[in-house]
């Protein structure tokens, strides 16, 4: 008797069925940036809410007993290199991290794509409500802060010289921090969408640029703690997927293992145990080939002649 013997799946490809078309995709996530980009800009301006608002953000923040963005900024200014690796991470690493975030998943966890990039965007829109309600300068251009603009004066830098005129960024833009967002669901997903035992270290990100938008003293710490609220209700409702969800479609080998798994499942819950047993042996009389009888023939009897009397 042979039994099969339940077995583990041990290759996971993605889900061709679950990806969406390539080209959509591409014209949807650029869309929706250019739509950020050109929704930043309708709110430039109001410069003078914008710092009364900074003004406000300052005081909770000394109220709240919350660190001061000096504290962190000073620990990086003691050395022109380490300041200027920040301003590098807080220009270069932002949008490049979260496109390789979304190119990886759309290729290899296409599920989990769809739901990042769901969030992302429903992040993203509520940032930029946000950005037209409540302009806020950030704590590099607000005196009282007394912080110094790393980005102008060591470089690099991704904002002009004058916030006022920039045609490139909205500098009043700074609550909530976007960055820090970004980096956060970079994590999320990432931790998420793997099952690596070092996958928590995709956390390091989301910290690293904490660290760095409050040295430049591109953004406060209440940026950072209301971007993460917001992301926080967008995943309460935006559910994601289940890991086994993203397994690939499979055939062959792994179509037979998955079978196997379920007549393995069924034994479990007191089913038949699926057996695939060898058909029982033949004595040699049921071996032996029926040979068709041959039809009756009649048969005479010689006629009697009266001969040999």
């Amino acid at each position: 008797m042979t039994t099969y013997a339940r077995t583990e799946p041990t290759d996971q490809e993605p889900d061709i069925r679950a990806r969406p078309p390539l080209v959509r995709e591409f014209l949807l996530v650029a869309g929706l940036f250019l739509a950020y980009k050109l929704g930043r800009r309708a709110a430039n301006g109001h410069v003078e809410e914008a710092f009364r608002n900074a003004g406000n953000v300052w005081d909770l923040e000394r109220a709240l007993h919350l660190p001061g963005e000096g504290a962190v900024q000073g620990l990086l200014l003691h050395s022109q290199p380490l300041i200027q690796a920040a301003n590098t991470y807080y220009a270069a690493v932002h949008f490049p991290a979260t496109a390789l975030f979304l190119v990886w998943l759309y290729w290899r966890r296409p599920l989990h794509y769809l739901w990042s990039r769901r969030v992302l965007a429903v992040l993203t829109g509520g940032a930029l409500v946000l950005h037209l309600v409540f302009p806020l300068a950030p704590p590099r251009m607000l005196p009282a802060a007394g912080l110094v603009d790393t980005g102008q004066i060591y470089g690099p830098t991704v904002y002009g010289a004058t916030p006022a005129t920039d045609t490139m960024a909205n500098q009043f833009a700074a609550m909530p921090s976007l960055h820090v967002g970004w980096a956060v669901m970079v994590a999320v997903g990432l931790i998420a969408a793997t099952r690596s035992r070092w996958r928590w270290l995709w956390l390091l990100h989301p910290a690293i640029t904490l660290l760095v938008v409050v040295a430049t003293a591109n953004h406060y710490w209440l940026d950072a703690i209301v971007v993460v609220a917001m992301l926080a209700v967008a995943l309460a409702v935006l559910r994601m997927p289940d890991k086994r969800m993203d397994a690939g479609a499979r055939t062959g080998m792994s179509a037979r293992r998955d079978a196997i798994r379920r007549d393995a499942a069924r034994t479990d819950a007191g089913a038949p145990m699926y057996v695939a047993a060898s058909p029982p042996a033949r004595t040699p009389a049921e071996s032996a080939v029926p040979v068709q009888a041959p039809a009756e023939i009649s048969v005479r009897a010689p006629a009697d002649t009266g001969a040999g009397r």
